[in-house]
């Protein structure tokens, strides 16, 4: 019998993902700080510039799609809970980045349909697709950012 026991090897891209969950997490500790912390005012342009248009296409890469995962895996690993923006940002900066398209949408819910939820929602689009944040409630957007690439 050997002295060791075998060493276990790391599927491929092991650690790629742990240091994208790192990232995921240090970004929605600063994004969830800055929410609490400091009004939007001083942080708004760091989210890219306004846009009138949504995102167009025929759907997100699969990149896009890895790291929405990564920033709702990385929430549920963090000993606090994680709204829809701070996710959202964290995303959005993520994608920033690795130069990928994408808005930061926030949105409220029509007067009727407030005050029984969230009213204030926000969600990451690529290519038309919503990467992380959607809802089947009826929220109307009121702010689109995107961030030049």
């Amino acid at each position: 019998m050997p002295d060791t026991l075998p060493r276990r090897e790391a599927p491929p891209g092991a650690l790629q993902a742990r240091l994208v969950t790192i990232e995921a997490m240090s970004l929605l500790v600063q994004a969830r700080l800055l929410v609490a912390l400091r009004p939007l005012s001083s942080w708004r342009r760091r989210l890219g510039t306004l846009v009138n248009q949504p995102t167009h296409g025929t759907g997100a890469n699969w990149g896009s799609r890895y790291f929405a995962r990564a920033v709702e895996r990385a929430a549920g690993r963090l000993p606090f809970e994680t709204k829809c923006l701070p996710r959202a940002i964290a995303l959005h900066l993520m994608l920033e980045r690795r130069g990928a398209e994408s808005q930061l949408v926030m949105a409220v819910l029509p007067g009727t349909a407030r005050g029984k939820f969230d009213d204030l929602h926000a969600w990451v689009e690529a290519g038309g697709e919503v990467l992380i944040g959607a809802s089947p409630l009826p929220y109307r957007a009121i702010a689109r950012f995107a961030l030049a690439q």
